[in-house]
This record gives C-alpha cells, structure tokens and sequence, in this order.
C-alpha cells in the first residue's frame, strides 16, 4: 500500500504545482472576458441578458474540475511523460496561436504543431546538445508526442461530453444577416473549461519511488523506475454556430463529431507509439481532423434552411429568458405562439394588444415543434420582467445583428462587440 500513501503526498504537491502555474489564471481570465462579452451582446440585441457573469463562471469552472479529474483517470491507463518546462511550451505555443483565431487556444493546434517540430529539429545535427538552444530542444525533445495525442483525444473525449451536457446552457440567440441579405435568428453554442488535469509521469531516476500497481499502455519499461503526479491547466472549448437547427440538436450533432474525432486522434497517437514513423502523420491528421469539424459544420449550416423566420401562422419563438413566466410555463425556442386571449398574433403589435385584453391573465395557443397544438394559462403579475419572458425571431425592425466573423483575442479583452452592425434596412421613425 505503500503507493496509496505516495500518491495522496504526490498529489497534494501537484495541486499546490496548478495553483503556482500562472496559465490557470489566464484561463480562468479568459472565461470572465468570454462570459462579459456574451451579456454585453445580450442586453445589445435583447435589452436584457440571458446568462450571469458570476453563476455561469462558477459553473465553468466546477465542470473544468470535474472533467479534468475524469481525464486524469483515463490517463493514468494510457501513460503520459511530460516535463514542466513542456507544460510551458504547450501553454505559450497555444497563446500564439490564440492571437491568430480564439480557437487555436485548443491543444490539438499545438501538440500536433510540437509533434512536427520536435521531428524536424531531431534531423538538426547538433541542435540537441547545443547549449545556446537548450531553453527550447529540453523540453521539446523530452516530449513524448503520442502521449501527449492521447491527451489531446481524451481532452475532446471530455469536450464531447460537456458539450452533450451543457452545450445548450451556453448558447447565445442572436441575429444574423444571411447570404441572401435576410435577417433571421440563430444561435451561437459556445464555451470554454479550463480543466485541470493530474498526469502520473515516469520518472528518470531507478528507485525513485514506488512502483505502480498497473503497467500503463504507453511508457513501457520507463514506468519501472518509479512515478510522481504533474498538476497542470489545460482549456478546453467549442465553437458553433446554427440557424437552421434547434441547439440542442445543433449539439448532440457537434458532440458527435467530437467523440469521432477523439477516437480517430487515439488510434493515430497508438499507431505513432508502436511505430515512431507515423509520428509527424499522426500530428498533421490532428490539425486536419480539427479543421475538418469547422469546415463540415460550416458547410452542413450553409445547405440547410433556416429555421428561426417569421412564420405565418404566429410568432416564432429564438429564446425563452430563464427564470421568466414563460420558462415556467414550458415553452420552447422554435414553438410558435399562434393565440394569446383567443386573439390571433402576427407581430409584435398584435401580441402586445392580445395581452392588454386582459392584463392580469394570459391564455396561450402553442404550435409546437410538431406543429400540434396546446393551451397554457398563467396569470401575469406587476414588475414581472418583460411580461411573458420570449425573444422573437427577428422581424424587419430589428436594429442589430451579428455578422459572422472568426473571433480574436483583442475583441476579448478590449470588450469591443466585434461583428456587431447596426440594421439599416429598418424602417426609419417619422
């Protein structure tokens, strides 16, 4: 048992190493700017926001905890080595790259990235004795690349799931202007987790410590040697965008392809440990595979109709506001409100007049997604937010909408609302 007793030592040291590490907090930074510039959109488009800065970043960060304890268990059956000093390069790599696109931020960009390099610079001659490249070739050539894939995969495996289970929480409704110059609504599933991961890594040095009870996969006879716990932050996130789809639809289809390609980067990152050869295949198939999910889902959107349109048979509804009297009685973005106080409803106008029939009562016709009907009652009470508590799919007097553009960093910290335009085809006030 004598493990046991090591590992609880090891991992209190490691916990103590995540809380040293300054990218935690650059993480956990990033989360705050990514959650003040969502509601700063919200109240923007919607006049009132439909998240919490405090709630959903609590959140954020119990779910990182949890995923990263689910990963680092999954990873003590694969094996992983990494050093410290390769943590921070992973880390400053993945930030350069952020610079270019937000979503570079994902470790798939720089492990395969490393993975390259570290097979390039090893044809070098004399790069990984020379003193002068130290600071770089040691913790470049100290990386084991197909354990650090194995990681990227187990990290998307993780990613799979939290966006199965939260996917939704996070989507944001918005207005967007299609190809064809309409404005219609969508939503954009976003989020990000800074998860933190505790990696049982072989040690150099024979006797070191006690030997573990289990032979990981990858590792072989370096595990004999003994072990020790490396506590480090990893952010995981996604990105979509929908306008045809209702977005927990949106994403189970994103899910999916997750867990696609978190099993196709294992296979490569086994095949590249069994034979080395595969190595720099193995990392360019993780890029790939990465830019191929954006291009298919991009291209999917681009094919489908758009589903968050006025529809003449009522108002559609793109979002119900949480903790509203619409969210109690049930209703869903894309059901269509067709009757309130037995009056029909075709716009805004007439929904209003419907509800100052009887102000203190609403009895509400619904089309759901099935476009069958059903009859809710609620009463209304004074200072209740917004009356009812629904975002309407746009009509022509909407006065923002999002254009579709690829985030950056500086939107982020500057707070601008980059891709956000006036709509100018509304009709002006007399």
């Amino acid at each position: 048992m004598d493990w046991i007793q090591a590992f609880g030592w090891q991992w209190l040291h490691a916990l103590i190493q995540l809380f040293l590490q300054p990218f935690y907090y650059v993480g956990l930074l990033f989360i705050v700017l990514q959650y003040r510039r969502q509601i700063a959109l919200e109240r923007r488009l919607f006049s009132t926001k439909l998240h919490g800065l405090l709630s959903e970043t609590w959140r954020t960060l119990l779910w990182g905890w949890a995923g990263g304890l689910g990963a680092s268990v999954l990873m003590a059956g694969i094996g992983a080595s990494i050093s410290p000093d390769a943590v921070v390069l992973l880390w400053l790599l993945s930030l350069l790259l952020m610079l270019v696109r937000v979503r570079f931020l994902c470790w798939a960009y720089a492990v395969g990235a490393i993975g390259v390099l570290q097979a390039v610079a090893g044809v070098i001659p004399g790069l990984r004795t020379a003193p002068e490249w130290a600071w770089l070739s040691k913790p470049l050539f100290a990386l084991d690349v197909s354990a650090m894939l194995a990681l990227v995969a187990v990290l998307h495996l993780a990613e799979a799931v939290f966006v199965r289970l939260q996917g939704t929480r996070f989507g944001m409704p918005m207005f967007v202007e299609t190809k064809r110059g309409k404005i219609v609504g969508g939503y954009r599933l976003q989020g990000f987790w800074p998860m933190a991961l505790f990696l049982l890594v072989p040690l150099q040095q024979a006797g070191a410590g006690p030997a573990l009870p289990w032979t990981p996969l990858l590792g072989g006879e370096a595990w004999l040697n003994g072990w020790t716990i490396i506590g480090f932050p990893v952010m995981i996130g996604f990105s979509e965008m929908t306008i045809s789809r209702l977005p927990q639809t949106k994403a189970r289809a994103s899910s999916g392809l997750l867990f696609i390609y978190a099993a196709a980067v294992l296979a490569a990152a086994a095949l590249s440990a069994w034979l080395p050869v595969f190595t720099i295949p193995a990392c360019l198939l993780a890029i790939a595979l990465h830019e191929g999910m954006v291009w298919y889902s991009r291209w999917d959107e681009s094919k489908r109709t758009p589903l968050f349109v006025q529809d003449e048979r009522g108002l559609k509804i793109l979002a119900v506001l949480p903790g509203s009297p619409a969210e109690e009685l049930g209703l869903q973005a894309g059901e269509i409100v067709s009757r309130v106080n037995g009056s029909p409803v075709r716009n805004k106008q007439e929904l209003h007049q419907a509800f100052q029939l009887n102000p203190a009562f609403c009895r509400l016709e619904i089309l759901d997604h099935n476009l069958e009907k059903r009859l809710l009652k609620r009463g209304i009470f004074a200072g209740e937010h917004h009356q009812l508590g629904i975002v309407l799919v746009p009509d022509h007097e909407a006065m923002y909408y999002l254009e579709e553009k690829q985030d950056s960093i500086w939107a982020y910290v500057s707070g601008r609302l980059v891709g956000l335009l006036r709509n100018e085809k509304r009709p002006k006030s007399m």
